[in-house]
Formats: structure tokens, sequence, C-alpha cells
């Protein structure tokens, strides 16, 4: 498999090296963590200037590689994550691109590019644990909506969404994988509960979200009735493909910062020190090579990623507890302050081998599809 990259791709790093240079410079003060208005308010501003430019479509219209590309010079160039924007156009965008209808596509994903609407995801559920088809929110048909009634938990920017991912339970009576539906809902239906979650690092970008007799149209059911699962099979492999891509820029360039810091305190003289950092020096890079064949593979199959996300996202997972445990231990009592570098991030790693999917249900996905093992019972 071919992982170098064309003229014309190369041509667009360089391009779009050019327009960062000359656009962040401009960029007004980032809002605090807890402002969650002025967050929505900056990561859609940021988004604007990315569709003003031409950049907006990145995530879903252009190619894979062009994706990667986009993500890895963002990341080096120190520009705004999607932040609020991220269920958007990392996980419903794709989806809805992929599997909406064109009246659906016409509806949703201008606004998203254009920096106008943000989208949450509504996928966990209380008592569900990892089994995420284990879900209990029930709609009812009646004549042209969906009658809503439940609850999720860990919906991410609830709190200024306008929209969200749902899947919810269509036919109690199917095996539970197959009477779900994946439907877009507008957060500001009657029946609508939000209460945001303050996590271990002190953010709330989580929210618990309660439904009680909403009533969303059937037009905003992507893909068929009872069809959920393969649609949320689509948005959870974009959100283990190429998702996590730029945060294996930051990783690696965190890598070479706490080599510095080491230095400077006198940690690299401890073998055992640089011996941690070098390993995850190479597992880093070897991260990077598999997101590139991720990336290739994905367009060899038209754009979708596979299972080699769930590869991707098992492993990276631990690496990032890894890298910031090395973080730990090259600052020394000091990681228990929070208010240095990498000591909030250090708490927030310990979430990545449950988000997206749990290192549990990874292996069970590459032993499945990608070694050909019998399912467990």
């Amino acid at each position: 498999m071919d992982l170098s990259y064309t003229p014309e791709e190369e041509d667009f790093r360089a391009r779009l090296r050019d327009w960062l240079a000359g656009e962040l410079p401009t960029l007004p003060p980032k809002p605090s963590p807890d402002d969650w208005p002025g967050r929505r308010a900056y990561d859609l501003g940021w988004q604007r200037r990315l569709h003003d430019a031409g950049y907006a479509d990145v995530h879903w219209d252009a190619s894979p590689t062009l994706r990667l590309i986009f993500l890895e010079e963002t990341e080096k160039a120190g520009a705004p994550y999607v932040g609020a924007n991220f269920v958007g156009l990392l996980h419903a965008g794709p989806t809805i691109a992929a599997e909406g209808t064109a009246e659906q596509r016409a509806r949703w994903l201008p606004p998203i590019l254009r920096g106008e609407e943000i989208w949450c995801q509504g996928f966990s559920e209380p008592g569900a644990g990892s089994d995420l088809a284990a879900l209990r929110t029930r709609a009812r048909r009646d004549g042209d909506t969906y009658v809503v009634t439940g609850s999720k938990i860990w919906t991410s920017h609830a709190e200024v969404a306008d929209w969200c991912e749902l899947l919810v339970r269509t036919d109690p009576g199917a095996p539970k994988h197959r009477g779900i539906t994946w439907l877009a809902l507008p957060m500001d239906t009657p029946g609508v509960t939000v209460r945001p979650l303050r996590t271990l690092t002190g953010s709330a970008e989580f929210a618990e979200v309660f439904l009680d007799e909403v009533r969303v149209p059937v037009a905003n059911r992507v893909g068929d009735e009872n069809d959920g699962w393969r649609v949320t099979m689509v948005t959870l492999s974009f959100e283990r493909g190429t998702a996590f891509a730029g945060e294996v820029v930051a990783c690696r360039r965190v890598l070479g910062e706490l080599a510095v810091e080491a230095r400077k305190n006198g940690r690299w003289d401890e073998p055992a020190i640089r011996r941690r950092l070098g390993r995850l020096h190479a597992e880093f890079r070897a991260l990077w090579r598999l997101t590139q064949w991720n990336v290739s593979a994905a367009e060899a199959s038209g754009g979708v990623p596979g299972a080699g996300g769930s590869v991707f996202k098992l492993r990276y997972s631990h690496a990032r507890q890894e890298l910031y445990d090395a973080a730990a231990e090259v600052l020394g009592p000091d990681c228990l302050d929070l208010d240095r570098p990498w000591a909030l991030e250090r708490l927030s790693s310990l979430s990545y081998t449950i988000a997206a999917g749990t290192s549990q249900v990874q292996h069970s996905i590459i032993a499945e599809r990608i070694l050909g093992l019998p399912k467990g019972r």
C-alpha cells in the first residue's frame, strides 16, 4: 500500500500552511473553559473562517488523505481544534453525508460547514454500560412523528447544541441490534431537558439528557427504521478512524516537550526515563503510520473507515495514557499541581480507554471482524 503523497496533495499542504500562517495571528483570545457560550461562539467563528477559505468541507467532501493532511497541519500550527463542532464535523456530518437523503444532506450539512449549528451525541445511556445496543430509550411511531421517552448520558456538548444524533429503540421485540433507529433531534424540542455533568478535570463538556414524550419528525430519520445499528457503525467508524488523527500529532509534540523538560530538571539523566520516552516516540510514529494506512484503506473502499480504526483506537487509547504517565514521572511531585502543563491532560487521558467504545469492545471488534474469531456467548 502506497503511503506517500501525490504532488497535488503536497500542494494542498503548502497552501494550507500559508493560510494558517496568515490567519492564526488574527484570532481573538480563547475563552475560559467554563464559558460555554463563549466557547460555542469561538468554535463556530473558527469554522466560519475555514468555510470562507474553502477548507470547511475537508471532513467529508475531501479525500481521506486530504483530511489527514488537514488534521496534521492544523495541529502542528496550533490552530483551534474543532471543539464544540466535534460531533457535527467528525461524527454526524460524515454519517449524514454517507447515509442521508439528498434533502437531509442539503438541510444539515451546510449549516455545520458554515459554522452555524452545533451537534451533540445521544448514544450512551445509564445502565447500558459499554453495551451500546442495550439502549432503552423508546421511540413510538405516531403518524409522521416518533414519540421519544428515555434518557442519555455523557452527551457531548449537549449544553450548547442545536441538534443531537440520537439512537432510539423503535422495535423492542426485535433482537437488540436490529430494533434501533438513528434520528436527528432538534435540541429545542419540548420535553428535552439537559443537565451538565462535571468531569474529574473540572470541565462540563458532557451532560445528561432527559427525553419526555419528545416528538421527532420521521423525516429526521437517517437510514431505515430499525436499521440504526448499521448506521451507527458508520458513525463509529468515523469516530475511531480519522477523528483522533490530530491528537496523534499533538501527542508527538507533547513528547518532544517532555524531553525538553526532562533535560531541564535532570530527569533525562535517568536511563529508565530515556528508554520510556524513546519507546513512546516509536509508538507514536507507528500510530501515525497506522493512521496513514487506515486512510489509504478508506480511500480504496469509498471513504468510510473500516475495522482497522478499532486497531488504532485500542492502541492509541493506551499510548495516550502511557504518555501522560510518563509526564507525571518527568514532573515528579509537580504532577499534582493542576496548574502545571500536562497535569489536567493526565486526568483526561484516563477516559480514553472508555470513550468512543471501551478497549474491551475494540478487542471484540478486532477478534470478530479482522481475525474472524467466533462471537462470544
